[in-house]
C-alpha cells in the first residue's frame, strides 16, 4: 500500500468532505444539513471538518464556488464548440443549450436561493456571496471573450458606419456575463416551482440583441 504524505492526506480529506457536503446540501438543503452529518458520512470527525473549513457556511460557499466553477465548465465546453460557428445563430444556440441545462438543475438554484436568503442579515456571509457572484462573473467574461467580443467591441472601423451613440449604448462582456447568469438563476428558481416554464423566450431575446449587435458591427458606411 502507498503511503499519502501528510499534504496528500490532507487534500484526499477535504476533497472527501466537499464531495459529501455538496450531496447532502443539494439533496437536503443548507438549514438542514449539519457538519454532524457531514462528517459522519464522509467517516471523519468533526474536528477534521473544522481543520479544513471555518464553519458552516464557509463549506457552503465552498461547494457553491465549485458548482459555479462546473457549470461555468460546461458552458465554456459548449462556447469553444460553438467557435467553429461563423453565424451568430448557431452561437446563442450554444448558449441556449447552457441556460436550458443550468435553469435545470433545481438542487443547486434552491440551495444558492437559500443560503442567500438565511445569510441576508450577515454583513460577512454577505460579502462572501458577493465574492462569489464576482468570481462567476469573472469566469464567464473569460470564457465569452473569444466567443463574443468581436462582436461586442465598440468598432472605430471606417467601412461600418456605427456612431458614437450605438456603440456607447452596446452591452460590455461583463454586463452579458451578468445578464447570463441572471438568466440561470431566475429562470432556475421559476422553474423549480413550475418545471413547465420555458427557457426560450430568454433564449430568443438574446438572439435579437445579438443580431442587433452584429448588424450593427457590420454596417458598411455610406
Amino acid at each position: 500500500m502507498v503511503r499519502l504524505t501528510r499534504a496528500e492526506q490532507q487534500a484526499r480529506t477535504r476533497t472527501e468532505l466537499l464531495s459529501v457536503a455538496r450531496e447532502q446540501f443539494l439533496t437536503a438543503g443548507y438549514a438542514a444539513t449539519s457538519l454532524d452529518a457531514i462528517a459522519a458520512i464522509a467517516g471523519y470527525s468533526k474536528g477534521a471538518v473544522y481543520s479544513n473549513f471555518k464553519d458552516k457556511p464557509t463549506l457552503c460557499g465552498v461547494v457553491l464556488e465549485e458548482i459555479h466553477r462546473d457549470k461555468i465548465g460546461e458552458l465554456a465546453v459548449l462556447a469553444a464548440d460553438a467557435m467553429t460557428f461563423d453565424d451568430v445563430d448557431k452561437r446563442v444556440d450554444a448558449i441556449g443549450a447552457w441556460i436550458e441545462n443550468t435553469a435545470g438543475d433545481i438542487g443547486w438554484t434552491m440551495l444558492e436561493l437559500e443560503f442567500v436568503v438565511l445569510s441576508r442579515h450577515d454583513l460577512n456571509l454577505s460579502s462572501m456571496i458577493v465574492g462569489l457572484r464576482e468570481r462567476a462573473n469573472a469566469m464567464v467574461v473569460e470564457m465569452l471573450e473569444p466567443l463574443f467580443d468581436e462582436l461586442l467591441s465598440p468598432l472605430g472601423d471606417a467601412d461600418t458606419q456605427v456612431t458614437d451613440d450605438e456603440t456607447a449604448a452596446l452591452p460590455t462582456l461583463p454586463e452579458l456575463a451578468d445578464l447570463l447568469l441572471s438568466t440561470g438563476i431566475g429562470l432556475g428558481i421559476q422553474r423549480a416551482v413550475d418545471p413547465r416554464v420555458s427557457v426560450q423566450p430568454a433564449v430568443d431575446a438574446l438572439r435579437a440583441a445579438m443580431q442587433l449587435i452584429h448588424a450593427l458591427n457590420t454596417a458598411p458606411a455610406e
